[in-house]
């Protein structure tokens, strides 16, 4: 992480994110994260998906702990890199057409599964975020839900 990264500060987290964050790891959380993990190591190992392999560890921190967390544009926070430019555009485009639409659509199944419930429509709302994200990570971060302070 950058050491200026907004997930680093003293706030911390609130009672209710974090509560949610514990009850979603023991539930599958914890289980589809070391998925997104796995893909990431697999992209590595494969050269061609070096690329994408921060992508895909991203969206692995991210559904490791979804609550009081959100995606925001790297440009925002960090100026352009080679990930917020065209670059990463068309990286997105190749994700997208992979694997991004596929993962967002699972992350909505789940989302309606989960939505049947009143109990499950916290988790619900946690996978269309999550769905979102996949859909289109390349040259985003995650930062804390009330994090304001750096993006311009």
């Amino acid at each position: 992480m950058y050491p200026d990264h907004p997930l680093s500060d003293e706030r911390g987290i609130t009672p209710i994110a974090l509560t949610l964050n514990l009850l979603w790891l023991v539930f599958g959380g914890a289980l589809a994260a070391l998925g997104w993990f796995i893909a990431a190591l697999f992209m590595v190992i494969t050269i061609v998906g070096i690329p994408w392999a921060r992508s895909a560890f991203d969206n692995g921190v991210y559904t490791l702990w979804p609550f009081g967390a959100r995606p925001l544009a790297r440009d925002r926070l960090y100026g352009e890199d080679i990930g917020t430019g065209p670059l990463g555009f068309l990286g997105n485009i190749i994700w997208f057409v992979l694997a991004g639409w596929w993962l967002a659509l699972g992350h909505l199944f789940a989302a309606i599964g989960l939505a049947i419930t009143i109990i499950g429509l916290p988790f619900a709302w946690a996978h269309l975020k999550l769905a979102g994200f996949a859909l289109w990570p390349i040259g985003r971060t995650i930062v804390s839900s009330d994090q304001r302070r750096g993006a311009y």
